[in-house]
């Protein structure tokens, strides 16, 4: 009986041992197929992001390319404006020096007729002052009266002069405004055309008498109309 035991005990150990063999065989092909489909998850997920990153980077391709295109076109446009602007300039310039080159013939072809002067010494412009005296208005007045008598084509050149007292920017500034204060009322008073009349400010520039003296200097503080036909 016992030798019986002992012939089932082997045989019941081997039952299990193939059953345990078995169940390690199932567990394995079931943990191989697991793994092998996370290895196609992750396969399949790279490949997915490879594609992803090569559009991306054709798209990166793309906008870099539309980015340097519009670049160049800017700085085309630019170039063209500056080009523009240059011949603007260019034609701008011709024609300032066009028109002064005319100015210069036409002042050149024309003769001085007669010019007065308003001149401190004679009770016109005060010292530092370029407002029009009532006795330097008479003047004008008796001046426009002489050229109504003889009316032809005329151009006056009123000139600003000053002493030498004070600093050369303040008395050209002076000279100016004691010119313009002349032009300012003959095309008010008399409407006398704007174009008609140019202004210029010497200042301390062109004494016509020596500045050492009181004398001198009221002399020296006028302005000068000049009647050009």
């Amino acid at each position: 009986m016992f030798r019986k035991f002992f012939v089932a005990v082997p045989i019941a150990v081997i039952a299990i041992s193939g059953s345990t063999a078995c169940a390690s065989k199932k567990f394995v092909r079931t943990s191989v197929g697991e793994v092998n489909d996370k290895v196609d998850s992750m396969g399949r997920s790279i490949e997915e992001t490879q594609e992803r990153t090569r559009r991306n980077e054709g798209r990166i391709t793309e906008v870099d390319q539309k980015a340097q295109a519009a670049t160049q076109s800017a700085r085309q446009a630019n170039d063209a404006a500056s080009a523009a602007h240059n011949a603007a300039n260019d034609a701008g310039n011709k024609a300032n020096e066009a028109g002064s080159k005319f100015d210069a013939m036409d002042k050149a072809n024309k003769r001085l007729v007669y010019e007065v002067v308003l001149s401190e010494d004679q009770g016109n412009f005060k010292f530092g002052k370029a407002t029009l005296p009532d006795t330097a208005k008479q003047r004008l007045d008796a001046m426009v009266s002489q050229l109504k008598q003889d009316p032809k084509a005329i151009y006056l050149e009123i000139e600003g002069h000053t002493d030498n007292i004070g600093g050369k920017s303040i008395n050209e500034k002076v000279g100016l405004e004691r010119a313009e204060s002349v032009k300012r009322y003959l095309y008010e008073q008399y409407q006398i055309p704007l174009h008609k009349m140019n202004v210029i400010s010497y200042g301390e520039d062109k004494p016509i008498a020596p500045n050492k003296t009181k004398t001198g200097r009221a002399q020296n503080r006028r302005v000068v109309i000049k009647v050009l036909a």
